[in-house]
């Protein structure tokens, strides 16, 4: 039997990190009393999912120029299977993450070669069916790559587990195109706003209840409430909530991704839902306590973290 390995469609791009203490209202400015330039978006799901030990192939498109560059470098340095070459006539995207005092973030995003992601480049991949795929509604919000993955998606073995995260961007995709992607998502993992605008007038419980009817039969659905933990609605069962672990919170930058690459490494290992949440929780609880985006942490700091609850 091969080994599991969590295939990663999502995008790959810079982020220019910048701390403020708080954000300049509208047509004014501020400075920053620190920053950061360094590769993020699906990376930090990608390193959390290779920390906790599952092997990683990176599918996504890359580019050349300054930003693919220092992606290049990151996906060389990260211990994954890159699976294309890159894009020779365009550069890599890019991210302004603003970060406040109070760990909130804010994004403004520029597009380049991730954006150009072919059937033909996900075809390459060659998914088994002890195989995760992970698709992030970033890359759906291009429309290169939003043509290709839902007929990618349904082309899978029917084993082959699929992973969605809707994104921040989920009301800006098309209705019909989420659909399609849903029909093939076997776990759906939000935050509390993304399944409210999912599911309209819920709480996070409810979003959970509700958004499972809209995945594939016998799907999990998991609803993140920040450090209260996380809703997990599995089959026909009642949504169960996980609870999170008190910290003190630095940054929340990369939290989400801490936790959506340590739940499929949970899941690839034989977890139940419940528990691979747990375990996710746990690695955003670590994640932010640090300063950065790709701050998920080491399986063995996990293990210690959940020992000592």
């Amino acid at each position: 039997m091969s080994e599991p390995r969590l295939i990663f469609t999502g995008n790959v791009i810079v982020d220019l990190v910048m701390n403020v203490t708080t954000m300049p209202e509208a047509g004014g400015d501020t400075v920053a009393h620190d920053s950061d330039i360094t590769a993020g978006g699906g990376l930090n799901t990608m390193v959390a999912a290779r920390r906790d030990g599952l092997p990683v192939v990176f599918a996504g498109q890359y580019g050349s120029g300054h930003f693919g560059g220092i992606v290049r470098a990151a996906l060389n340095a990260g211990g994954f299977e890159i699976l294309l070459p890159g894009l020779d006539d365009q550069d890599s995207g890019y991210c302004v993450a603003i970060v406040d005092a109070s760990t909130e973030r804010t994004f403004v995003t520029v597009v380049g070669a991730e954006g150009h992601l072919t059937l033909d480049d996900l075809r390459q991949a060659d998914a088994t069916a002890h195989d995760l795929v992970y698709v992030s509604g970033y890359s759906l919000a291009h429309p290169v790559n939003a043509a290709s993955l839902p007929i990618w998606l349904e082309e899978l073995p029917a084993e082959t587990r699929v992973i969605a995260d809707p994104s921040p961007l989920v009301t800006e995709l098309d209705p019909a195109l989420l659909a399609r992607v849903f029909a093939r998502t076997d776990i759906l993992s939000a935050n509390e706003r993304e399944a409210g605008l999912l599911a309209p007038g819920t709480d996070a419980r409810g979003a959970a209840d509700v958004l499972r009817s809209r995945i594939r039969p016998g799907g999990t659905v998991i609803v993140r409430e920040g450090a209260l933990g996380c809703w997990v609605a599995t089959g026909d069962a009642e949504p169960v909530l996980v609870p999170g672990f008190a910290v003190e919170a630095v940054d929340s930058n990369g939290a989400g991704d801490a936790h959506g690459g340590v739940l499929a490494a949970g899941l690839a290992r034989g977890l139940d839902p419940v528990s691979a949440a747990r375990r996710a929780n746990a690695a955003a609880a670590i994640a932010v306590t640090r300063r950065g985006p790709a701050t998920a942490p080491e399986a063995a700091e996990i293990d210690d973290f959940l020992a000592s609850r």
